[in-house]
């Protein structure tokens, strides 16, 4: 079996999310969230983008309803035994045999948490488990519960983050070697992507952010690339992922002199990001730390060209999206603990001058404060 963690581990953690549906009065919970079922049974595919429901009872019952593609997936990449399969076709309802499957366990009457807010469950999906469920059972939304209990990384995980980061280091060291005038934005991205491949690494669960020029002050990516000219800027923002766990860094390189006001916008970058680590301290709410980047941008002129967040929490996520939950915005209570791992990053665009900077780092919040998970330094590379 390719299990990336001990069957004891996945066990103990099926243990506590029992303990939270018990705490919440639940009998069962319907997971939809790809992030769940990897992180509670091994489960690995990208079959999600399908009708599929991994149940956890709170009596320990296991049982995942699937297409078939990932009958041997399951068996191959998880601890799940109770595998079931619904057939396509045109008047195929894997609702209602997720239903008979919840009969046969006596759930009739009971009360389940569902996991709503999951990219494996379309909006007609839903509609179409409410309208399966509907009076067989009471449902509730408890898509938070198993995300809770990833937030906090055990020993394994984080020794995956951490080989995450030096493949997402390696990648950085590519471009910086390829950046320059006249290089092609491909060549980057596919040295990138090489070093991480060429690690043991996987696809990361979004695109690679790539953007010079005018475009350097976009942070999602687009298709087309483009070569650099001798007077750019090239931002990049991407991660090393490994085991499907991330460790992402943010940066803008400039080719050809840097204008002062570039100049000065890293300078304020680099103090923002520094400012952000010092607030992320255990016991603190995370949103003090969006609170401590906005204090610098602010006092330096930036409060226009800043974001609204500047950062979330990272671990084991799948595609469409390698931001995973909380984010750092102002106001956010949650409070910070040591285990948790956190993508920092600090945007400043300048639409009116032109001009991009941005600097970012993963850091492992420990008992004192936050430590960098990259060995790259902070200074401004200009090509």
């Amino acid at each position: 079996m390719a299990l990336h963690f001990s069957a004891a581990e996945l066990a103990g953690r099926r243990e506590r999310a029992i303990a939270l549906l018990q705490a919440r009065g639940l009998d069962g919970l319907l997971m939809f969230r790809q992030e769940s079922m990897y992180y509670l049974t091994g489960y690995d595919t990208f079959g999600y983008v399908f009708f599929q429901c991994l149940y956890l009872g709170a009596d320990g019952r296991l049982m995942l309803l699937t297409r078939a593609p990932d009958l041997r997936q399951a068996r191959h990449t998880s601890v799940v035994e109770d595998v079931r399969v619904w057939v396509d076709g045109p008047d195929a309802e894997p609702a209602r045999d997720l239903r008979a499957a919840l009969a046969s366990f006596g759930l009739s009457g009971r009360r389940l948490g569902v996991e709503y807010e999951a990219y494996g469950l379309t909006a007609r999906n839903g509609q179409r488990l409410q309208a399966a469920l509907d009076g067989f059972c009471t449902l509730t939304d408890a898509s938070d519960l198993v995300s809770r209990l990833r937030l906090v990384k055990s020993p394994a995980e984080i020794a995956y983050v951490r080989r995450a980061g030096e493949l997402a280091d390696a990648a950085l060291d590519e471009a910086n070697r390829l950046a320059g005038p006249g290089v092609f934005e491909g060549d980057i991205l596919a040295a990138m992507h090489g070093a991480i491949f060429r690690g043991g690494g996987d696809d990361p669960a979004n695109e690679f952010i790539i953007g010079s020029g005018a475009d350097a002050l976009l942070c999602r990516y687009f298709s087309g690339r483009r070569r650099l000219d001798r007077d750019d800027q090239l931002t990049l923002e991407f991660g090393g992922t490994y085991r499907h766990y991330h460790c992402c860094l943010m940066r803008t390189i400039r080719i050809g002199p840097p204008p002062p006001r570039q100049v000065e916008m890293h300078r304020a970058a680099v103090d923002a990001l520094e400012a952000c680590k010092q607030a992320l301290v255990p016991g603190r709410p995370i949103g003090e730390v969006f609170d401590a980047h906005a204090v610098v941008l602010d006092r330096a002129g930036y409060r226009a060209h800043r974001m609204n967040a500047t950062g979330y929490s990272l671990g084991t996520t799948f595609a469409p999206n390698w931001m995973d939950w909380p984010m750092l915005y102002h106001g956010n209570p949650e409070l910070a603990a040591p285990g948790q791992v956190y993508f920092i990053h600090i945007i400043i665009f300048d639409d009116d001058a032109g001009l991009a900077m941005t600097t970012g780092q993963t850091v492992l919040v420990g008992e004192r404060g936050a430590e960098p998970l990259s060995r790259q330094p902070l200074d401004l590379v200009v090509k």
